[in-house]
């Protein structure tokens, strides 16, 4: 101890309060043993550190309270390193400045993501417990995979201590990558009525079925039995296939359930389907029960409940499939089945089983059971309730009143005799549609929500301003609001016109006014709340033009936000086009106006879309076509309204502010039918009526198709 006397009087002090404590116990030798100590201090010598090691070789017997065998890690001295260094459990640190490792770590954990393991917050050298996986912890979700990764991340290992699990690997870093997924092989136990001490069933059993109006018979024929465990009795329901005790199944009265360990899990009652082509499902052992008590032999029980709700994942591979395993081992006796009615519980836990076991089996061939009411807001909760509460013919009657399990894009009429009903007594409103506003164009047009109007017309025919004369008929009738997607005006300029019209006053004290007063600021201010109350705005304030999704995704924020029910997009020329090489342009066209179509009918909203015709060789002056329209013939071919509109240029022909209404699609005949309708144009207020006059036609120069 003479290096002692060579430290400062700070470190001796120190070292003299540690003794005090520490002398004798495997923390002073721990202390003694430590090379930082002597390194922290300058003063010591490597003289000092020797005196401190051969201190320290002295003291080595103190560790053991028994003998040591020659078998024990503190024995060994691996790769000539004092044996007390293995004596801590601390994990050794990673250095983070040691590339290799962290790269070594960083591989490894990529690795572990390919097996389902995210073992990013892991850290090396000790043991973590994570989600399993393969079995996600069981309907309770609990942390059972334990995962070890190796001190210098040359390695992992994990393994699932869930007993219906078992899952088990690891993975290995060096210059090469190896990953195996070893699951546990149980061997199933042969079991015997004899061997587990099953006995029949007592009074108190007997009387506790009764109770639920299940017989004796019942319960002979199906084998329930009793088992006594300390003071207690509790009921087996005893799993056979083909004359084979396979599994039992144990419930106290308290409604406690456990299992046979390391037994084949099958449905409970599987006997009973093996030659039948129509079987039923339930959640529990007593609903099977009294399904018998309502005349039905031929159905089944799932043997481990319900889960908590339906996986979001999909269905596993039968090897993988861990929790459904009974309908992978149970195959044989339901591929024959031709019709599966599902009778699970009615809460949210038994409709998740329903789905789970539907969506395995194949829906095409499930029926579903909807239990009765127990009142006007709540249903039985499955076969047992319906049994004691409303008697066996009930339950038979629910059972056969079993309705198609639903399969997503599969209806029927059925499903639709309420809004059917609706339509006919015309509860919804505007069964016929909304009148346009003006009573000439009623006979051919009216406004259904949920359709599309294409509007078309040569070049300063008016069309976007006799849309939002409309639009204004709309609001002041019945109170519609509207999404504005119009490309070629400017917000102000827009503004301008609409007000107009609302106010039926020019904006400005200007030459198209005429006589007309101007709107006064009071009106002006009416009208800013007006336009704020009934009109959203989709503008792209980007470089780039909006794509026709863009336009609908906004419109349908402003039918949620706002509860608009027309939509105008004007025109179809200042959308992004935008397709793949092999796609053609009447094909593009196709796919807009069903995805157009598609919002309409999903929030009962009415579109109107602008398309400009194509440039018209040797015009005569009358109005195109549908089939005039740029792009495709799919405007005329897939709109539910074909509108043209025409203004007169020829003064022979009329008044110059004559505008022609050209109706010349209506897929729906109840909302009106092919012709012409004439309104006459106010350019002050820019405000539309009712022609008094109807010019004739004139011959047309060329043919055309209509």
């Amino acid at each position: 101890m003479r290096f002692l006397l060579r430290l400062p009087q700070t470190h001796l002090r120190k070292l003299s309060s540690s003794m005090s404590v520490l002398m004798g116990s495997k923390q002073f030798l721990e202390f003694c043993l430590l090379p930082s100590f002597a390194a922290s201090s300058p003063c010591c010598t490597r003289g000092a550190q020797r005196q401190l090691s051969s201190v320290s070789r002295r003291f080595r017997p103190v560790l053991a309270s028994r003998p040591v065998s020659k078998s024990s890690p503190y024995h060994q001295r691996p790769n000539g390193v004092s044996p007390y260094t293995s004596i801590s459990r601390a994990p050794s640190p990673v250095d983070p400045e040691d590339g290799a490792v962290q790269s070594r770590l960083a591989n490894l954990r990529l690795k572990l993501a390919d097996n389902g393991i995210d073992a990013q917050n892991c850290p090396s050298g000790q043991y973590s417990g994570l989600i399993c996986p393969e079995c996600e912890g069981g309907d309770s979700g609990e942390k059972s995979l334990s995962l070890f990764i190796a001190a210098d991340c040359s390695s992992a290992t994990w393994n699932c201590f869930r007993g219906k699990c078992g899952l088990k690997g690891g993975v290995r870093v060096d210059g090469r990558f190896t990953t195996s997924v070893v699951p546990v092989e149980k061997v199933e136990r042969k079991l015997t009525v004899d061997s587990l001490e099953l006995e029949p069933l007592c009074d108190e059993i007997e009387d506790y079925f009764a109770a639920r109006m299940i017989s004796a018979e019942t319960l002979k024929r199906n084998r329930v039995m009793q088992k006594r465990i300390g003071d207690e009795i509790v009921i087996a329901f005893t799993y056979w296939q083909r004359g084979e005790l396979v599994s039992v199944k144990y419930r106290y009265l308290t409604k406690k359930f456990f299992q046979e360990k390391n037994t084949r899990r099958i449905f409970y009652g599987l006997d009973d389907i093996e030659k039948t082509s129509e079987i039923i499902i339930v959640e529990g052992e007593i609903d099977k029960l009294a399904m018998e008590e309502a005349g039905f032999r031929n159905c089944v029980s799932v043997p481990d409940g319900a889960p908590a709700s339906v996986s979001s994942k999909e269905t596993p591979p039968e090897e993988k499939d861990t929790k459904y395993k009974f309908l992978w081992n149970c195959n044989d006796y339901l591929k024959k089945a031709s019709r599966i009615v599902i009778a699970t519980d009615g809460d949210g836990a038994g409709q998740a089983l329903a789905e789970e076991v539907a969506r395995r089996l194949g829906k095409e061939r499930c029926w579903r059971v909807k239990w009765p009411k127990k009142s006007d807001d709540e249903h039985y909760k499955d076969a047992n309730e319906v049994l004691m509460s409303m008697g066996p013919h009930s339950l038979s009657e629910a059972v056969r009143s079993a309705e198609p399990y639903p399969i997503q894009g599969l209806f029927s009429f059925k499903d639709f005799f309420d809004e059917i009903d609706a339509y006919y007594h015309r509860t919804h409103g505007h069964e016929y549609g909304v009148s346009s506003g003006w009573k000439t164009l009623d006979n051919f047009y009216s406004v259904v929500p949920g359709e599309l109007t294409v509007v078309t017309g040569v070049p300063n025919s008016g069309k976007s301003e006799w849309i939002d004369a409309l639009l204004c008929n709309l609001n002041h009738s019945v109170g519609w609001k509207f999404a504005l997607c119009s490309m070629e005006n400017k917000v102000r300029d827009h503004g301008r016109k609409l007000l107009e019209k609302h106010v039926k006053k020019p904006f400005f004290d200007a030459d198209y006014g005429r006589s007309v007063p101007r709107m006064s600021v009071e009106e002006l201010d009416e009208g800013k709340l007006w336009l704020d109350d009934t009109f959203t705005l989709i503008r792209c304030e980007l470089d780039s033009l909006p794509s026709i999704g863009w336009v609908l995704e906004r419109a349908k924020a402003a039918v949620l936000r706002h509860g608009i029910r027309g939509l105008v997009i004007d025109p179809y020329n200042e959308l992004d086009h935008q397709r793949t090489q092999r796609q053609t342009e009447t094909e593009y066209v196709s796919q807009m106006l069903t995805k157009i179509k598609r919002f309409a009918q999903h929030h009962s909203c009415h579109v109107w879309f602008v398309a400009h015709p194509k440039q018209l060789q040797q015009w005569d002056g009358g109005p195109p076509n549908l089939y005039d329209i740029s792009g495709s013939a799919h405007f005329i071919n897939k709109c539910d309204n074909g509108i043209v509109i025409h203004r007169n240029r020829d003064e022979k022909a009329g008044p110059l502010d004559l505008v022609q209404i050209c109706v010349r699609k209506v897929r729906n005949k109840v909302a009106g039918q092919i012709g012409d309708a004439y309104l006459c144009y106010d350019r002050a207020t820019g405000l539309f009526s009712d022609s008094p006059i109807t010019p004739e036609k004139p011959e047309r120069r060329s043919s055309r198709r209509q």
